[in-house]
């Protein structure tokens, strides 16, 4: 499960409108609005430099943070957008939507890869090719996995590691209605190449003409 959840600091946003917006990004930070839990929206601002970090690590937008803003109690919430400025791609502003323990939400989560040292493909030289290195499920907020593990243990070239495959957390499923491929085994392609190589002299093979053919052949030209 997901560690500890991180805090992100904000202070109330006096005045609302783009004049009060407008000086929020005057003064080094960035206005933001949090919605949702049955509560009315408050105006926030939060200061540009934690957030750029924030946004510069990534998985911002996939992140549950604990919001802490001086007079009022500590929410969960999630970013659900970020506006930039359409010439510098600076954020101008941010939207937190609020969350309880048993709501349920959509979030990418991180694939993490085990048993290549059981994986005979692995070992014949195969290559692990990553189809989907994080994977979206439906979770609880209150029950976020930090990470989905897939393992490749016994798998051969040419062999798939499905979702299907995966031992999910209690609660949570993709969103994807389908056993979709997560990572594969391919051949190396110094032995792919090798087959192409086959698979090539094979046709030249078949288009050779034998002697009966070129009997035949002659065989109609005299006619």
């Amino acid at each position: 499960m997901a560690g500890e959840i991180p805090d992100l600091n904000a202070t109330v946003r006096t005045g609302t409108g783009k004049g009060a917006a407008r000086q929020a990004r005057r003064d080094g930070l960035v206005p933001g609005i949090v919605y949702g839990g049955g509560e009315d929206p408050v105006a926030i601002n939060i200061p540009y430099n934690v957030l750029f970090k924030k946004l510069k690590a990534g998985r911002f937008l996939a992140t549950l943070y604990n919001l802490k803003v001086d007079g009022h109690d500590d929410v969960r919430v999630i970013c659900r957008n970020v506006q930039r400025d359409v010439v510098k791609d600076l954020p101008t502003h941010l939207d937190l939507m609020r969350l309880k323990r048993t709501s349920k939400i959509a979030l990418y989560i991180p694939v993490e890869i085990v048993g290549e040292d059981d994986c005979p493909g692995i070992t014949q030289g195969g290559v692990l090719t990553m189809v989907r290195p994080e994977v979206e499920l439906v979770v609880t907020a209150g029950d976020i996995p930090e990470k989905v593990i897939v393992s490749i243990a016994g798998m051969e070239i040419g062999d798939t590691a499905t979702i299907s495959m995966v031992d999910l957390p209690s609660g949570a499923k993709p969103t994807i209605d389908r056993d979709f491929v997560i990572a594969n085994i391919q051949a190396p392609s110094g032995l792919a190449s090798a087959s192409d190589d086959e698979d090539e002299d094979a046709v030249d093979a078949d288009e050779v003409p034998t002697a009966g053919d070129e009997e035949a052949a002659a065989e109609g030209g005299e006619e």
